[in-house]
């Protein structure tokens, strides 16, 4: 399944995009004018790889909170995750309530999650059986970081889904840590992708840092939804750059040596090179892209800033719904 030169180019655009967003968070935190941040850097190519190959706006997306880049392209602007991460009033997943980066967008068809981990994918779930029992032309995508495979949420869901032969594809973002604990110690076996065997659907292992080869993965395993074939579990393999979140000293369980050894495999400098050797980015054109991106970020800041807070009393509500209709 090939993407054509735009395709590729608009891919390097939104995977910059979100690099250079998720790095003016990391920024503001050392500023101490945001509280906290979790951050993608480092899994852009599978995000952004997954994305295309959904119908933007039809599909449903459950996302995990490394997601900035999946969701970017979505349709969240740079304003909106600027307003999450100060906790600003008008930010669209909950008001300013709700941790920065659990992500919900209505106009997207994108379903927040919790901070518990793995509890999206029953969620998801949910949404594959309604789609089919409504007979829609339909997926959903539901993404998670390799350690919450563990919990026993995910295994519900994915058998549940695995029974039914739902529309949903699971995509473990395997990053090769949960916290600090290194893949070797959260399963007995090689990756993800191998759990599927034991639980009725197909598994399918993508280098995670390439984001052509987990469009192809990702598409695949959408068309093959469609045709009402089932569930797929994709793990994409990288490598999470970043500690785990702005509270986490990740210096304690990992060598700077590893960490830089795995920086040569950026999957943001990847696809540049690609698309380099394509003859299609140039020096001045990415020049160009990096200008426009950082006045996209510069001005995400600033409305950001200058928006205001929610007022205490919206903390008590809406918080449930009074008003239930099954028509």
């Amino acid at each position: 399944m090939t993407l054509s030169e735009p395709q590729q180019m608009d891919m390097f655009w939104y995977m910059l995009l979100a690099r250079r967003l998720d790095e003016r968070a990391w920024v503001l935190h050392r500023q101490g004018k945001i509280a906290f941040h979790i951050s993608g850097i480092g899994q852009e190519a599978a995000q952004i790889g997954a994305a295309f190959a959904l119908r933007k706006g039809e599909d449903w997306v459950v996302p995990y909170y490394r997601d900035l880049a999946l969701m970017l392209y979505l349709g969240y602007t740079p304003r909106e995750f600027m307003l999450s991460l100060m906790g600003k009033r008008e930010e669209p997943s909950s008001g300013g309530r709700q941790m920065p980066s659990h992500w919900s967008l209505r106009r997207a068809n994108v379903v927040s999650h919790s901070a518990p981990v793995a509890t999206q994918t029953p969620h998801a779930v949910g949404i594959a059986l309604a789609i089919k029992m409504r007979r829609e032309d339909k997926v959903v995508l539901t993404t998670i970081g390799e350690g919450a495979t563990s919990q026993g949420e995910w295994y519900e869901a994915v058998n549940w889904a695995a029974i039914h032969r739902l529309p949903v594809i699971f995509m473990v973002e395997n990053n090769r840590y949960a916290i600090s604990e290194p893949v070797e110690k959260q399963m007995a076996v090689e990756g993800a992708a191998a759990k599927a065997c034991g639980l009725g659907l197909e598994g399918i292992a993508v280098d995670g840092t390439d984001a052509l080869a987990v469009y192809d993965a990702v598409a695949r395993a959408v068309e093959k939804a469609r045709r009402g074939e089932g569930p797929t579990l994709i793990e994409a393999r990288m490598y999470r750059l970043t500690p785990h979140s702005s509270d986490d000293d990740d210096r304690s369980y990992r060598s700077r040596e590893e960490v830089e050894a795995h920086k040569r495999r950026d999957p943001l400098l990847r696809m540049r090179q690609h698309l380099e050797a394509q003859g299609w980015l140039s020096a001045e054109r990415l020049q160009a892209m990096e200008a426009e991106i950082k006045a996209l970020v510069d001005t995400a800041v600033n409305e950001a800033t200058q928006a205001p807070y929610p007022a205490p009393e919206e903390a008590a509500g809406p918080v449930f719904c009074t008003e239930v209709s099954h028509a």
